[in-house]
């Protein structure tokens, strides 16, 4: 018996290729990389602005964590990647944001930021993550 269960909500955007929202194995949850698609819409919002494309992200990361039933605090690592430097300071603005209001510890998940080029020209940033459960 397989303890692998494929996580998938209605409130992130649906994969456009062959991956899964996330996948869960014991209490190991992984959540593929998001970027700032409205999941009602599909369409990528906030074009040219990293700020409200890191909201939308970031809110697409967590309805699969908490889908696969953990929560921000249970996110050992998140890993961000940016299409450049240039937006590094205010992409971490809205993290630190989203982290104050979605983790009630001083226990902080570890995080990765990367510069490279994104799958699609609106995405200015992706965010993928790491969690344990229970």
């Amino acid at each position: 018996m397989s303890d692998t269960t494929v996580i998938s909500t209605g409130d992130a955007p649906a994969s456009a290729y062959t991956f899964s929202q996330g996948i869960k194995k014991g209490n190991m949850l992984a959540v593929s990389g998001q970027g700032a698609m409205d999941p009602t819409t599909n369409e990528y919002v906030a074009r040219g602005d990293v700020r409200r494309q890191t909201r939308r992200t970031l809110a697409n990361v967590k309805a699969i964590l908490e889908a696969g039933g953990a929560t921000v605090g249970d996110v050992l690592m998140f890993r961000v990647y940016l299409t450049t430097r240039d937006d590094f300071a205010a992409m971490n603005d809205v993290y630190d944001e989203f982290i104050t209001e979605n983790v009630p510890s001083d226990q902080l998940p570890c995080r990765t930021t990367v510069f490279v080029g994104l799958p699609h020209e609106d995405m200015l940033v992706e965010i993928d993550a790491l969690a344990v459960t229970g």
